[in-house]
């Protein structure tokens, strides 16, 4: 192998983890932080869409109340962009 091939491939390597694995770490990070944060009252939005007020919390799991009744799922399947454009629109 050729030096110049060697730096080829090494920042080949470099280019894919600051453009592919390094942000996905982070937002996966981002995503732990906000839902080890979730407390009771919190208003929500789901990733299938859901609005809803959170009523109970255990260390998985999630209960939301809804119009319709209480919902329980899991908290990772609470969107953290869709609820912070929520907050957002509550602050104005």
């Amino acid at each position: 192998m050729t030096p110049t091939l060697a730096i080829q491939i090494v920042a080949m390597i470099a280019i894919f983890y600051f453009l592919m694995i390094r942000p996905q770490q982070q937002r996966a990070k981002k995503e732990k932080a906000f839902e080890a944060a979730l407390k009771v009252g919190d208003k929500v939005i789901t990733k299938s869409g859901i609005h809803g007020k959170i009523s109970e919390l255990s260390d998985t799991t999630v209960v939301i109340e809804t119009m319709a009744g209480k919902i329980k799922m899991e908290k990772s399947a609470i969107s953290l962009e869709l609820s912070a454009k929520l907050v957002e629109k509550e602050k104005k």
